[in-house]
Order: structure tokens, then C-alpha cells, then sequence
């Protein structure tokens, strides 16, 4: 069975993507969890946080990400 890849063309889009949704997704649960304990309400607070926080990231890793490999690359041999 061959697995459907996607073009390297959008591999910036996807990383921006997935580590944007992987870093909203930690530091939305660990907010939440620091401010308002593990309640019944928990998952449902940490939820609306990552609804707020995913729209900042994403973007915000697209703009940023070229700006810390080209500082990566000068800081490196």
C-alpha cells in the first residue's frame, strides 16, 4: 500500500503547521493548568486557550522561522 506524501513545496507550510499546533496544544495546557488547577473545567479551559493561541502561532512561526535558520546558520559552521 503506497502512503499519499505531500509535495515538498508546502514542507514550510506544514512545519509552520505542526509545530505550531503542537506548541499551542503545551503551552495552552500548561497555562491552563498553572492558573486554574486540574478542575472539571480543565479541558474545556484549555481548549478555549488553544482556540485563542493556534491563530497567533501559526502565523507567527511563519514569519519567524526563516529569521532563526538564517541566525542558526551564522551562528554555526
Amino acid at each position: 500500500m503506497k502512503t499519499m506524501k505531500i509535495p515538498k513545496k508546502y514542507s514550510a507550510l506544514l512545519f509552520a503547521f505542526l509545530m505550531s499546533l503542537l506548541m499551542a496544544s503545551l503551552m495552552s495546557g500548561i497555562l491552563t493548568f498553572v492558573f486554574t488547577g486540574l478542575s472539571a473545567q480543565f479541558f474545556n479551559n484549555w481548549g478555549n486557550g488553544f482556540v485563542h493561541a493556534w491563530p497567533i502561532a501559526f502565523p507567527s512561526i511563519l514569519v519567524i522561522a526563516p529569521l532563526v535558520r538564517r541566525m542558526v546558520s551564522a551562528l554555526t559552521e
